[in-house]
């Protein structure tokens, strides 16, 4: 079980990664920022710390302990790693922090997408990590928010409640009781197979992205992505999504909620249809489309959300056509082959498995 609470190590500094450094700073938790290229995070290092907006419209400076791109140095301390990176990044932080690790820790993955504590963890078996820190994943990312500048970060919006499982399940207990000093709002998910399957990313983030890709290019995203973006026709394309990988879900023993219920539950905002649920949601107004195609709706989502939600289908006999047509979609739009680089069965370490040795698995990390 791990010890007292002192220090919380945030890997990455994109718009995620500053946002909770900040706000957890700003409550007076002690706070090391890590990003590889130290040139991204230069000027918070000059500064002390980031200037945070919060959601009602007020301007705080957030100090920050350690601002650091040497990773041996951000984990040293760490009894919280939350690690907010995209998921194609997730495979390369285990291996990279293998060596640094504790049996102490918690690590968080937020979110951790489709299969990603059982990436990570299947990474550190692969280097023969022989330390066992408490792995999560969270089922989305706490807040919406936006970076403003080099050491600047809005927040939008706080989610009411993020579902967190840790890999086996049967430590997701001891992990809440240490995070939930930091956010009250994390709470217990039966197991990473729910929060995995429950990815809304994957649904709202490729496809959007790719039906928009026009207006992107023409105007550099100059569009509100939530609310110009979903049509009526868009949504229903979404909803296509949806179903497919709730179907998966349900081949597993999930029963993932909508994205319709989950969009009551994290924003309390409801409607008829997902087209008028999104709508209703204050969370997504004024959040700006993607300014290039380039960008992780589609080189984060589709190979760790897709892919996987696609690959688990296959071994359990559901047809994903919808989602198979995003992936190819988003390989053709940027020249690459998604399939070979997405997060395979293998590397979740779950090839093979039948239903009852996955649902093992994740609840008490035996094979």
């Amino acid at each position: 079980m791990p010890h007292q609470l002192n220090n919380i190590t945030v890997i990455g500094a994109g718009h995620g990664g500053k946002a909770m450094a900040a706000e957890m700073a700003a409550r007076e938790f002690k706070v090391t920022l890590y990003n590889r290229t130290y040139s991204n995070i230069e000027v918070i290092d000059m500064r002390g710390g980031i200037e945070l907006q919060t959601e009602e419209g007020h301007f705080l400076f957030a100090p920050l302990h350690k601002v650091t791109s040497d990773l041996e140095v951000a984990l040293k301390d760490a009894d919280l790693v939350m690690v907010v990176i995209p998921a194609s990044g997730h495979r390369d932080i285990a291996l990279a922090a293998a060596s640094y690790l504790r049996d102490d820790q918690v690590i968080v993955l937020n979110p951790g997408r489709t299969g990603g504590a059982l990436e990570f963890k299947q990474a550190l078996k692969e280097v023969n990590c022989t330390v066992r820190p408490i792995i999560c994943e969270a089922e989305t990312f706490l807040f919406a928010a936006r970076s403003q500048g080099p050491a600047q970060v809005g927040i939008f919006r706080t989610k009411y409640s993020v579902p967190v499982a840790a890999l086996p399940a049967n430590r997701t207990r001891d992990a809440l009781d240490f995070i939930r000093q930091v956010y009250p709002q994390f709470i217990p998910a039966k197991n990473v197979l729910h929060t995995s399957m429950n990815n809304m990313g994957a649904i709202f983030h490729p496809a959007l992205t790719l039906l928009n890709a026009g207006w992107i290019e023409a105007t550099q995203g100059n569009f509100e992505f939530y609310m110009d973006g979903v049509t009526p026709a868009t949504a229903r394309v979404l909803s296509a999504l949806d179903r497919e990988r709730t179907t998966v879900a349900m081949s597993i023993g999930v029963h993932a909620q909508t994205a319709e219920d989950w969009l009551d539950r994290a924003y309390g905002a409801f409607g008829d249809n997902l087209y008028e649920a999104m709508h209703a949601n204050p969370g997504y107004k004024g959040i700006r489309a993607p300014n290039r195609l380039h960008h992780r709706y589609i080189f984060e989502d589709v190979p760790c959300s897709l892919v996987p939600i696609s690959l688990i289908g296959q071994q359990y006999g559901v047809d994903t056509s919808t989602i198979s047509a995003i992936v190819n979609m988003g390989g053709i739009i940027h020249g690459t082959d998604y399939w070979p680089k997405g997060r395979s069965l293998e590397r979740m370490g779950i090839k093979s498995m039948s239903v009852t040795e996955l649902h093992r698995y994740v609840e008490t990390g035996e094979r």
